[in-house]
């Protein structure tokens, strides 16, 4: 389709709306909202307005522009978070991170309520505390609930079934009241649940003095064990209160939000405060800000953020004012049911919030630069050691293959690939050898080979009759440098299998010592030795041991059905009685391959149907 943006800008409305950007290959590059399309769009055709490099670029990109109408602006705000989320467009700053949250669940609705854990927020009868940010520490809560209230954990259907069944476990250890069984009555079992949730409201004071008189009663009355059980209760209950700490005298849910700016990356620092206490804090990183102001990172976040999660703050406290303050606060206080404020503060103890999660912001994002040197380090730079090492002018994939056998007759081969010095699992083959008998590794590893790159061949042949181009992640990706788990002999039947196959491709054996530990590299008909200090040494230890853990937990998956699974299990038609009849008429599987229909057919309980499916398996397909 022809598209004049001439004629097309002519045509934009000026309505509210979102529009999309698309390049030639219809990939959808940036994805925005506006309060008037026609002029917004306009804007990106104009002469350079200081937008920054990285829109300039995806202007030179953009092949057509499509835009979808709506009544308002807010109804704009939520259409464009929606796509975003669904798209990732390539020009837009995306929130890395896509968590849920822990919550806290009272089922004051049923009528004996039970305290469990939550990873989202419901419009029930329940009453919900957090998020917190840690599942540890709510399912610690949970249990300390239960223990000192005297709570049910079953989710027995109550009232209706009481009396169906007998009391669980937790009766009997009086951990439980038995609501199962009518043994507690149901005013009595509320204020139960009165007093754990003034206990996550934060009163610790009551329970505190309660379970210290139940201590002193218990010791004078010479019942230690009793004694320490409520000693150690009451300690949990001071380890809960010290981890909260007040930061706000007014009681107000609110979240603290501030950011640290890098040349490509951001880092969001939220502390979460409920009730007028910190329960909690997280970062959250934010990708493709090259360009973008601060307070435009931080309006994005709050977007895709607080599109996500299910429970909103009465405030925000941000660090920056934010351009569209009016309408993201519309649009929370439709989102949360009740009033949302957006607040900057200049001075007070909120500035000094603000300060300190900026602070935090910088220090995480400081220390995963460090974190990401290092792990370069054990990656890229370990690529480039090897390649130097091997004289290579650059390697980025590398495969690795290793050849176990099962069970007499049955072998498998293992395929691992590594790109950038890191394990690409998705690339991860297996191979159940189909032309060898016996424990025959270099004639096992000439049929893995063979089979992996022909497939490879064929497949790329097949994608380029059909104009498409190669399928990321398939047998189509020829490796920059083969590995094989051996010295020269494994060298040269690899190299022979890419010589007939016209396939150029380094190949480099990994040497073990008598400990059966690397101890270099033979390359070029010469062994190479490397330093076992360095990451380039440990990065092919990894892939030497990942292939051979790769080919045991194969092993492993064989070995754990009923029997042993044999090749010619494969072979549609054939079961375990012919299998036993074929290995008992032909001795080995060797024997199978070269058979022909007729002597197949000398086996009583074959047919013709299941014998040339046997031939054809084993004849027609080598690769």
């Amino acid at each position: 389709m022809n598209f004049v943006f001439e004629e097309e800008l002519k045509k934009l409305p000026g309505k509210p709306g979102v529009y999309i950007m698309r390049d030639a290959h219809d990939t959808i590059l940036y994805v925005g909202k506006a309060i008037n399309l026609r002029s917004r769009v306009r804007s990106y055709f104009r002469e350079n307005i200081g937008r920054g490099p990285m829109i300039d670029k995806m202007v030179t990109l953009i092949a057509r522009f499509e835009y979808i109408v709506t009544d308002s602006e807010l109804e704009a705000l939520v259409l464009e978070n929606n796509l975003i989320k669904e798209h990732s467009p390539k020009y837009n700053t995306l929130l890395k991170d896509d968590k849920t949250y822990p919550y806290i669940k009272v089922t004051i609705g049923e009528e004996f309520p039970r305290i469990i854990f939550s990873r989202e927020m419901k419009k029930d009868k329940s009453k919900y505390f957090g998020p917190f940010t840690s599942a540890a520490a709510v399912k610690d809560t949970i249990d300390l609930l239960n223990k000192l209230y005297n709570l049910r954990t079953c989710n027995r259907n109550l009232p209706k079934d009481i009396g169906k069944e007998r009391p669980c476990l937790n009766y009997h250890i009086k951990q439980c009241p038995g609501p199962c069984q009518g043994f507690v009555d149901k005013e009595q079992y509320r204020q139960q649940i009165a007093g754990a949730m003034e206990f996550l409201n934060g009163n610790y004071g009551p329970i505190q003095k309660e379970l210290e008189e139940k201590m002193m009663q218990a010791s004078e009355n010479m019942e230690f064990e009793e004694a320490a059980k409520y000693r150690d209760l009451l300690n949990s209950v001071k380890q809960v209160s010290q981890k909260q700490k007040i930061t706000d005298s007014d009681l107000e849910d609110k979240d603290v939000l501030a950011l640290y700016h890098d040349e490509d990356e951001a880092v969001v620092q939220v502390f979460f405060i409920r009730g007028g206490k910190l329960i909690g804090r997280e970062h959250y990183y934010m990708t493709r800000v090259s360009g973008e102001k601060k307070p435009q990172i931080l309006e994005e976040f709050i977007k895709q953020f607080y599109a996500g999660t299910p429970f909103i703050p009465r405030e925000l406290v941000l660090q920056y004012e934010i351009v569209d303050h009016e309408l993201i606060e519309q649009w929370l206080t439709q989102k949360r049911g009740s009033r949302v404020y957006i607040k900057v503060p200049k001075i007070g103890t909120k500035e000094k919030l603000v300060e300190l999660a900026a602070q935090n912001a910088k220090l995480i994002l400081s220390q995963d630069k460090e974190k990401l040197k290092r792990e370069e380090g054990r990656t890229i730079g370990a690529v480039k050691e090897i390649a130097d090492l091997l004289g290579l002018e650059s390697v980025e994939r590398m495969e690795a293959f290793d050849i176990s056998n099962i069970s007499g007759f049955e072998n498998v081969g293992s395929m691992v690939v590594y790109e950038k010095g890191k394990p690409k699992k998705s690339d991860y083959r297996k191979f159940r050898i189909k032309t060898v008998s016996g424990p025959d590794d270099y004639a096992c590893m000439r049929e893995v080979l063979t089979r992996r790159f022909r497939h490879g061949m064929e497949e790329g042949r097949e994608l380029a009759e059909q104009n498409v181009d190669a399928v990321y992640g398939s047998f189509t990706k020829f490796p920059d440098l083969l590995l094989m788990d051996g010295g020269r002999g494994q060298v040269n039947i690899a190299l022979s299998v890419l010589e007939e196959l016209h396939i150029n491709i380094p190949v480099c054996g990994m040497v073990k010592d008598d400990n059966h530990r690397t101890r270099g590299l033979y390359f070029n008909n010469v062994e190479l030795p490397i330093d076992t200090r360095s990451e380039g040494f440990k990065l092919i230890t990894r892939i030497q041991d990942e292939a051979h853990r790769f080919a045991i937990e194969y092993h492993r998956s064989l070995r754990s059905k009923d029997q042993v699974k044999s090749v010619l299990d494969d072979i549609p038609g054939v079961g375990p009685a012919r299998r036993k009849a074929l290995m008992r008429h032909f001795k080995s599987l060797e024997e199978i391959r070269n058979a022909e229909v007729e002597q197949l057919l000398e086996i009583p309980e074959m047919n013709p149907r299941v014998a040339e499916e046997i031939y054809r398996f084993f004849h027609g397909n080598e690769s």
